[in-house]
């Protein structure tokens, strides 16, 4: 993706006076309670996540047990953040005690919503006055489809295929006919803006079935497209490697640099990819997400800002940035690698022992290596979520010190509160990267 060096109008100023943009909800991907924490802290609006089975990252990603429910819920309430729960794979016969012990499990718990796909999930959450999110797996694309599963579902995830010219037809029929879910109020529209494509029309994809037996609509994908391919002329056996061997998995979706066409298409949900990643990813990624959007509605959102947070997108888990579809391409820009582009990468030091409010300072142990001034630090925890901070001294037994051997307990200042067995990383460029 091209850096931003032109200059932009701001979203504001292309509005007409006087009309004021809605924010978009920012929702956040959380694999664990960790991710969750991060998510949280970083402002995000809502956050989506999995039990153990019956969704698209049950083999792939983290996921809660269903005891843990209550406390999701009661963690997101206290923050004033919306809990979706995904139950988004397709349903068997045998998977039906199981899907309704699930949906039971969340009305009672108080989750906001459950994301389905299979109208089976979908009628018994309505049946138990469960909201409900329709799914991108079912591939809305068009204001009729909209209107036809409003009747079930109070948000519907447009099809990822989508233009922002077809997105923006289709908002606009759903506020001039009023179209309304089950709730009575309008129907929301979501899409994603940042995060993995998947090359198959909405994820629907049928390759790890085809090629495993493990099919990708049941949570179980094992991420067949992602891998190297040759092409063999069966005549002469001559075979050649077409577009770096990467010739089915497409670049890491990134809207920001576009953001504010987005916003102003009326989308009212802003969906981050990611169950699958670690909690400074959703960290990183939301906090992003969060700073744009509330630039857009301020009417400062420009270039210097876009290339700014590009650099903080382009530090963690990325297959290199595309458009997607929103722009009107056929298709997706490729991955060049099977692997990670972050320009940061992390390694693990150590735990915290103790931390001292008053004093703002950490007492921590170094397991896994050495540590010395102006190393940069990330805290990670299920309460902590993700901290940062830059070693600016070193304190054992009273003496300060320049650098800190691995095996040792040291103090240091953190400005930010952390927590008993909270894992600490040592953050440091990465190298080869490309």
């Amino acid at each position: 993706m091209k850096k931003i060096t032109k200059p932009r109008r701001s979203a504001r100023s292309r509005k007409s006076a006087g009309q004021k943009l809605k924010k978009p909800e920012i929702m956040a991907p959380a694999g664990s309670f960790e991710s969750l924490a991060a998510a949280i802290k970083a402002g995000a609006d809502s956050v989506y996540f999995g039990v153990q089975h019956l969704n698209m990252r049950a083999r792939s990603a983290n996921n809660f047990c269903l005891e843990d429910l209550p406390e999701v819920a009661k963690i997101c309430r206290k923050a004033g953040v919306k809990s979706y729960l995904t139950l988004n794979t397709l349903l068997y016969p045998h998977d039906m005690t199981l899907m309704r012990r699930i949906v039971d499990a969340a009305a009672k718990a108080g989750i906001s919503a459950v994301i389905a796909q299979d109208m089976a999930a979908v009628l018994y959450a309505r049946s138990k006055g469960v909201s409900v999110q329709a799914s991108t797996q079912l591939s809305i694309s068009n204001l009729e489809s909209v209107k036809f599963y409003a009747q079930f579902a109070d948000t519907i995830v447009l099809a990822r295929e989508l233009d922002l010219k077809m997105i923006e037809s289709i908002v606009k029929g759903v506020r001039e006919e009023k179209v309304c879910g089950p709730s009575g109020k309008p129907v929301k529209i979501e899409a994603f803006v940042h995060g993995a494509l998947c090359i198959a029309q909405s994820g629907r994809c049928q390759m790890s079935l085809i090629q495993s037996n493990t099919s990708a609509q049941r949570g179980a994908c094992l991420q067949e497209c992602r891998k190297k391919y040759r092409i063999i002329d069966e005549e002469t056996q001559a075979e050649f490697v077409v577009q770096d061997g990467f010739v089915l998995s497409p670049a890491d979706l990134c809207t920001l640099p576009f953001l504010d066409k987005l916003a102003e298409a009326g989308i009212d949900v802003f969906k981050i990819e990611g169950r699958g990643r670690a909690p400074e990813y959703v960290s990183v990624v939301v906090g992003v997400y969060r700073e744009a959007v509330d630039a857009i509605a301020a009417g400062k959102f420009g270039a210097a800002l876009i290339n700014k947070l590009m650099k903080r997108l382009k530090s963690v888990y990325n297959r290199g940035f595309a458009e997607g579809y929103y722009m009107g391409k056929p298709l997706p820009e490729w991955a060049r690698s099977s692997g990670s582009q972050a320009t940061e990468e992390k390694t693990h030091l150590g735990v915290v022992v103790h931390y001292y409010p008053k004093a703002k300072v950490a007492e921590i142990k170094l397991q896994s290596s050495r540590l010395k001034l102006g190393d940069r630090l990330m805290f990670v925890g299920r309460q902590t979520g993700v901290v940062r901070g830059v070693v600016s001294k070193i304190i054992k037994d009273g003496v300060t010190l320049k650098t800190a051997e691995k095996n040792t307990v040291v103090t240091i200042p953190l400005a930010e509160k952390v927590r008993l067995n909270d894992k600490i990383y040592i953050i440091t460029e990465r190298v080869n990267y490309k």
